[in-house]
């Protein structure tokens, strides 16, 4: 039998995604220990509803609790816990849960923290499909949630916590801004209140920062971007964290007797493990975000290269954002990698691998300079979806965050000239040139080229660590 390999293992990273939470022997239970004698060195997949017991006792025992193994698909499958283990490796957290998508990762997480009556405090900079999901649907649940703009002011989080309150969300790499989010200081005032810190990973991944090592209790991750890597398939994962006391007061349904336990409570059945047994026994597989075991054979399949993919992306989203910053065309580059960022320090603690390959910049000239920009472009793919082998590009205002009224867009600093990359694994200089293509549109629809910048010029910085933009009345105007 393969060497089973946790998150505590002294293997580097690349090794750890490569073998950790296998072992030979195909059909590995939950924990991984094999339970056939086929040896195959490949994670196979098991396409099947349902899974076959010996007997009347192991059906009873499986079902209830007793004995580990798979009973049906919903609740859990060889395939999909192989990557389970392997994620929660990666991350150095207990335990992980499979679901069909990052959505889905952020609604099943939150929802077992989550009731009518609760209050979910997030920083104002986020995905809008999570912002939707909690101004809208957590909504109609009688879930209230308040959001924090200034996402690295203590003092804002003290604020915005109320009795009530019992989750703060927050991603590590904000979308679209990368305006960074200091995660132990979050986590600091979070756990002053007991209350767990969940943190959205997708853009950083395991490989560049693990939320858990900085106070974060509960991570999730869009598996269809960084970690799957081809643009191929969807799913999501939920990765539980040490050390929160699950027994609080705050969380009732955790800490007091459960009827599917037998009058145990779950803290008691499960001590840390209480909020993912919870997650992915009562929320997961009740609301039924099942992920195809070929779609998790195909994000194992891609995890397996995750470093090599993310360390270069990275290096050449900084090369592709340092040339952004030198054109007279653009008016401000989001990318904490760049010196002039105002997120440059935190940058240096959190993320000293690679700032990630997703970031944001603004064209002089509105949406009509964007427009013409954008349907310039021939290498990059016009794609809402990032993570990606390929180049992508979107326009948040018109796509993603459309739904944000002008003053909301304005607050967030999503411009009507903003652009958004998730930069993949080309040759710098290729995906250079089609954004020169792109400025080369972008001044005709203008009318005038811009005045050019000698290289290495100073320029002045914003309060985003950008190029100093014209003046507000005129950039809303645009």
């Amino acid at each position: 039998m393969t060497q089973e390999i946790s998150g505590a293992s002294p293997l580097g990273f690349a090794t750890r995604q490569v073998h950790a939470g296998t072992a030979s022997g195909a059909a590995a239970g939950r924990g991984g220990a094999a339970a056939d004698g086929i040896n195959a060195r490949a994670t196979p997949i098991y396409l099947s509803a349902g899974f076959v017991f010996d007997d009347f006792d192991q059906a009873r025992d499986r079902f209830g609790g007793a004995e580990d193994g798979f009973t049906y698909t919903r609740i859990g499958n060889p395939t999909n816990a192989a990557v389970e283990r392997r994620i929660a490796a990666l991350e150095g957290g207990r335990e992980a849960i499979l679901v069909g998508s990052g959505q889905a990762a952020v609604s099943v997480a939150l929802l077992a923290l989550l009731g009518a009556g609760d209050h979910l405090l997030s920083a104002t900079s986020i995905y809008e499909g999570s912002r939707g999901l909690f101004l809208d649907n957590f909504a109609r649940l009688g879930i209230e949630t308040g959001f924090v703009a200034e996402a690295n002011d203590p003092l804002a989080w003290e604020l915005g916590i109320r009795p009530e309150t019992r989750a703060i969300f927050v991603e590590s790499i904000p979308n679209p801004k990368n305006d960074l989010v200091d995660l132990a200081l979050v986590a600091e005032v979070a756990h002053r209140h007991g209350i767990p810190l969940v943190v959205d990973n997708t853009f950083a991944t395991p490989y560049l920062l693990r939320p858990l090592e900085h106070g974060a209790d509960v991570v999730v991750h869009s598996a269809s971007k960084f970690l799957a890597g081809h643009g191929a398939v969807l799913g999501g994962v939920i990765v539980s964290g040490e050390g929160f006391d699950w027994s609080a007061g705050r969380y009732a349904h955790l800490a007091e007797p459960a009827r599917v336990l037998g009058g145990r409570s779950y803290a008691e059945q499960f001590g840390a493990d209480a909020f993912i047994s919870y997650a992915r026994d009562v929320v997961a597989s009740r609301f039924g975000p099942t992920p195809s075991p070929i779609n998790a054979f195909l994000i194992q399949q891609g995890i397996e290269t995750l470093s090599l993919r993310v360390d270069r992306q990275s290096a050449t989203a900084l090369t592709v954002a340092e040339w952004l910053e030198q054109q007279p065309e653009i008016e401000s580059v989001d990318y904490s990698g760049l010196a002039s960022s105002a997120h440059h320090e935190l940058a240096q603690r959190y993320l000293p691998n690679g700032q990630g390959s997703v970031f944001s910049f603004t064209v002089r000239g509105g949406t009509e300079a964007a427009r013409a920009f954008f349907d310039a472009l021939g290498l990059f793919t016009r794609m809402t979806h990032l993570g990606d082998v390929r180049s992508l590009i979107i326009h948040p205002a018109s796509t993603t965050h459309a739904w944000r009224s002008e003053q909301q867009l304005q607050e967030a600093g999503i411009w009507p000239g903003l652009l958004r990359v998730s930069i993949g694994v080309e040759d710098a200089a290729d995906l250079i040139a089609d954004l020169e293509r792109g400025f080369a549109a972008a001044r005709a629809a203008s009318g005038a080229a811009a005045a050019p910048v000698a290289s290495g010029a100073p320029r002045a910085a914003t309060a985003s660590g950008a190029d100093a933009p014209v003046d507000l009345a005129e950039r809303v105007a645009s």
